[in-house]
């Protein structure tokens, strides 16, 4: 391969769009539906967790899930720890390794942060701290590996354009796991604090998006490009979607739906951006909300999970419509593979081994972290802390003026 800096130009500001959802998108959307006395410490769980897995992903983290080499398929044999060896010519097909490493480490980081959403306002920080590492080095990694580093499901034929599987249902289950370890909140009902600043995080992920996915074409290309287009028409298809059940339900749309329906929305069309058609992009994203809106509405309260900013109902549900959407609407004029509407049902049956094993995996793993470490050192602040809200209880510091 020769290099070409197009597509490295591409891949380099993709980064930053993907870092920029994570830093700031994720703090200002988490933070701001937060409880004015969490929202600090909302706000400061993504970050702390984008850092660790940053720092991970260039120890160990990137060498094991891209490593040549494979145990079973399950997890990569690593060479090059803390990079040494690769250097500043190195190629990963047309662009440098190190972009490619970076590009990937935004993935690895952002999942981590996402996962956080589900704890808000009642997790030891020393706690979120050892788990996210745990995570990231049993959960994330492998998983990452088994799709894209030429593991077991990247092996079977599972498609996954830019984060289904190692994103979406990865950090929705964990969080779904992490939630039912920690138990409820004592105070269930959760106002948000700042719409305001929610609509801002939005606006950094759906921007951050286009990078996330049109990146994941690893060049500057006609599939870049079709990728950003569907992933954009599949966001507004669901909330314009999500709007109109508010509509239904209520008698009036509301901003924190909109936001949530673009997110669903986005979520959706990740793992099948590089794959569909603008026509499967939007029943990708009209399902989408469908479902979330079902997850956060109905089976939150029917279960009694406490998934305090719908992480599994938004992120880990709509990922799962996602792949099986790919797996239903991938079509060949695209990327060359085709899905159960265009004659081949067996990518369908692949896609859901893939969200089977996937969801089975992270769910089970992140739920014994949890309860080792709830055993070990305690998850959960104690009852004064949480009544009294962690940004003055665990930081000292308060996000709003008296």
């Amino acid at each position: 391969m020769v290099l070409s800096t197009g597509d490295t130009a591409w891949m380099l500001v993709s980064l930053i769009m993907v870092l920029l959802m994570s830093v700031p998108g994720i703090a200002f959307f988490y933070g701001g539906l937060s409880k004015r006395k969490n929202v600090l410490n909302s706000m400061f769980l993504s970050l702390i967790a984008f850092a660790i897995a940053s720092l991970i992903w260039i120890i160990y983290g990137y060498q094991i899930s891209f490593a040549p080499t494979s145990l079973l398929g399950f997890i990569g044999m690593p060479q090059n720890l803390f990079m040494e060896g690769i250097g500043i010519n190195s190629l990963t097909g047309t662009i440098p390794t190190f972009v490619f490493a970076g590009f990937e480490l935004t993935f690895a980081a952002l999942t981590a942060a996402i996962v956080s959403g589900s704890i808000v306002g009642r997790m030891k920080t020393k706690a979120w701290v050892i788990f996210t590492i745990l995570w990231v080095s049993l959960i994330y990694i492998p998983v990452c590996h088994w799709i894209w580093g030429g593991g077991w499901l990247m092996n079977i034929g599972a498609i996954d354009f830019a984060g289904g599987v190692a994103v979406e249902v990865n950090s929705g289950f964990s969080a779904l796991a992490l939630a039912l370890i920690l138990g409820k909140r004592k105070d269930t009902s959760l106002l948000p604090h700042n719409l305001g600043y929610s609509i801002l995080g939005a606006g950094f992920l759906w921007f951050g998006w286009m990078g996330f996915n049109g990146g994941s074409a690893l060049a500057a290309n006609g599939l870049a490009g079709s990728a950003i287009l569907v992933s954009n028409t599949a966001a507004a298809v669901a909330m314009i979607t999500w709007l109109i059940l508010d509509y239904y339900k209520g008698g009036k749309p509301t901003v924190l739906g909109a936001i949530t329906g673009a997110v669903a929305g986005l979520v959706a069309i990740t793992p099948a951006a590089g794959y569909v058609s603008f026509s499967g992009s939007i029943i990708i994203g009209l399902g989408a909300s469908l479902i979330s809106y079902y997850a956060v509405y109905n089976l939150k309260s029917k279960f009694g999970y406490d998934d305090a900013l719908d992480v599994f109902g938004v992120h880990g549900l709509s990922g799962v419509w996602g792949l099986i959407a790919t797996g239903l609407f991938a079509a060949p004029s695209i990327n060359g593979i085709a899905g159960l509407f265009y004659g081949n049902p067996n990518q369908l049956l692949i896609q859901i081994i893939a969200v089977i094993a996937t969801a089975v995996y992270t769910f089970t793993v992140s739920l014994l972290i949890a309860k080792l470490l709830d055993i070990t050192i305690g998850l959960r602040v104690n009852d004064k802390e949480e009544i009294s809200g962690l940004d003055s209880a665990l930081h000292e510091e308060s996000g709003y003026r008296i």
